[in-house]
């Protein structure tokens, strides 16, 4: 009886060993317990010798190495987005392969090279224009009759309405000619277009377009006592001035971050200012060609830039910390910067400028309101409530001052012109059957009372006039 329990026993067990062999041979958990076993037994400082397809697969030690760079310190314009255009952009003009290229440069650009679009494919009108009109005086044409109300004066005609750029404008200046209108736009592919105005010759609209950047152009300068040279800034890092009758872009200044603002010294065309990065004010000197001065003055970006009219010492910063700023640059220390006045709002300020005798700063901010400082020492404020709420697609409103203190100018969400006046504290909008778009962004002519011109995220820019 014991003897044949054993064997049932045994026999079970047995079994039960085949079946467990069985199961195992089927997870293939042998085979991948003796490679285990095999890699623990592998002494660690030899390397298992690579197969001959791996030896295919490796570099050679001759292969370059590619290093990854992003697309602005390529030179290249940044990825386009993939939400709709608004109703009135017209699709973007590829710029040619040269173009493309000439972008890239650090140094000079010849015009030619990155001259997009014009009146039969030549910019020769153009610089003939501007040489003309710069040869001659900037005249009084215009300001004579005394200070008028925009509010009933200005109006809008069909033929005063232009398709400058094929995308967002963010900024827009006039030439100082008296006896000319021509207009500087820059857009966010890095696109600087010039509208001649009173073009009437041949084929064409007046409209010249070049490509001297790969990032949105956030600034624009013009010099006053001599229109022939343009100063653009860049998100993509570069200062660049066209010499008009030279034919050239040539890169007077290049930065790892993006510039955001430019504003010449009034007194001394020596100078350029410059808003660099987060919050950083520098002085480029044209004598030595480099920036000779520098300082930390905001959290954030500087929107804008500007000197009072009189007091050449006396500066304006605007900037996204929420915060504008008076400073005195004959003070102003590098280490400890410490600022005469601040403005205070609840959120990014997008600009603050003087107004044309230096009595009143207007500030606009995100946060719905206009503020108009005045008094000695700018100590009395007042917030005017304005809908400035303009979303990701169109640019900023900026306040800008008329041609006297009485008036400022800025967008309006239905398509028209807000006009505040300064003494009323009323805001009042100018409406056209012409204005189809959004304007955002305004210039007044420094010649011609009663010219100003407003630019839209669709790339078009209307010139209102005195009627």
């Amino acid at each position: 009886m014991a003897s044949g329990a054993q064997n049932d026993y045994e026999r079970r067990r047995l079994e039960n060993i085949r079946r467990n062999s069985e199961m195992m041979a089927s997870l293939l958990l042998q085979r991948k317990a003796a490679d285990l076993s095999a890699s623990l037994k592998r002494p660690s400082s030899k390397a298992p010798k690579p197969s001959p397809d791996r030896k295919k697969s490796c570099p050679s030690p001759q292969s370059p190495i590619v290093i990854r760079r992003s697309l602005r310190t390529r030179g290249l314009p940044p990825d386009q987005s993939p939400h709709p255009q608004p109703s009135d952009a017209a699709p973007s003009p590829p710029p040619s392969d040269l173009a493309a290229t000439a972008v890239q440069k650090h140094g000079p650009l010849l015009a030619r090279e990155v001259f997009i679009q014009g009146p039969g494919s030549s910019d020769c009108g153009f610089k003939d224009a501007i040489l003309e009109a710069s040869g001659r005086s900037s005249s009084d044409i215009g300001k004579e009759g005394g200070p008028f109300d925009p509010r009933s004066s200005l109006v809008l005609r069909p033929d005063n309405v232009g398709k400058v750029l094929s995308e967002r404008i963010l900024t827009v200046k006039f030439f100082p000619f008296g006896d000319r209108t021509v207009i500087a736009a820059g857009n966010k592919l890095g696109h600087v277009g010039f509208w001649d105005v009173g073009y009437r010759e041949g084929d064409g609209d007046g409209v010249y377009v070049y490509a001297p950047h790969s990032a949105p152009v956030s600034g624009i300068s013009i010099h006053p006592f001599s229109p022939t040279k343009v100063f653009t800034c860049s998100y993509d890092g570069f200062i660049r001035l066209m010499d008009i009758g030279k034919e050239t872009f040539n890169m007077i200044y290049y930065s790892d971050t993006s510039i955001y603002s430019i504003c010449p010294q009034p007194n001394d065309n020596n100078y350029l200012y410059l808003g660099e990065g987060l919050g950083e004010l520098k002085m480029w000197d044209e004598r030595v060609g480099k920036v000779s001065s520098s300082w930390d003055l905001h959290e954030q970006r500087i929107n804008t830039i500007d000197f009072h009219p009189e007091h050449s010492n006396l500066v304006a910063t605007s900037s996204t910390d929420g915060r504008a700023c008076l400073w005195d640059l004959r003070s102003i220390k590098t280490d400890r910067p410490e600022c005469l006045k601040t403005i205070q709002h609840h959120r990014a300020v997008h600009s603050a400028y003087f107004s044309p005798s230096g009595s009143f700063l207007a500030t606009t901010s995100i946060d719905d309101s206009v503020g108009i400082l005045s008094g000695n020492n700018f100590d009395d404020l007042t917030l005017i409530r304005h809908n400035n709420q303009t979303g990701r697609w169109l640019s900023s409103f900026r306040a800008i001052w008329g041609w006297d203190d009485s008036y400022l100018f800025l967008g309006n969400m239905r398509r028209a012109v807000d006009v505040i006046s300064v003494s009323e504290r009323t805001t009042t909008p100018l409406e056209s059957e012409h204005m189809t778009s959004i304007a955002c962004r305004f210039a007044a002519h420094p010649c011609k009372h009663g010219s100003l011109a407003c630019a839209t995220s669709g790339g078009k820019v209307y010139l209102w006039t005195k009627s």
